[in-house]
């Protein structure tokens, strides 16, 4: 994991989610999902090809699940955007690095 990427939990969801000053895309994974570990590399380079400007977190499903049932995340991954504290855009799957990157740019601009 990345140096960019922030580890969420219960106790640090509003500070590092909801309270911040950019935009955040949660990554609701876990450590036996091949497809959550597939799209990890590609999430560490975002996170520090936009660092300071866009924050990449992750919430392990099996460490925190109740946020997982907040959110209603049923299969994982599932990348969830975040801007100004309230969800703008949500995608479950793997994604390709082109889309993904798209909508950050989206959410920066």
């Amino acid at each position: 994991m990345s140096q960019a990427t922030v580890t969420i939990s219960q106790t640090n969801f509003k500070t590092e989610v909801l309270d911040a000053k950019t935009p955040v895309l949660v990554d609701f994974w876990a450590t036996w999902c091949a497809p959550c570990r597939a799209i990890a590399p590609t999430l560490d380079e975002l996170a520090e090809k936009y660092k300071g400007r866009f924050a990449v977190a992750k919430v392990n499903v099996d460490e925190v699940p109740d946020l997982a049932a907040q959110f209603g995340v049923l299969n994982i991954p599932t990348l969830i955007f975040f801007k100004a504290g309230e969800e703008v855009d949500r995608v479950v799957g793997s994604q390709p690095k082109s889309q993904l990157e798209a909508k950050i740019q989206q959410l920066t601009a």
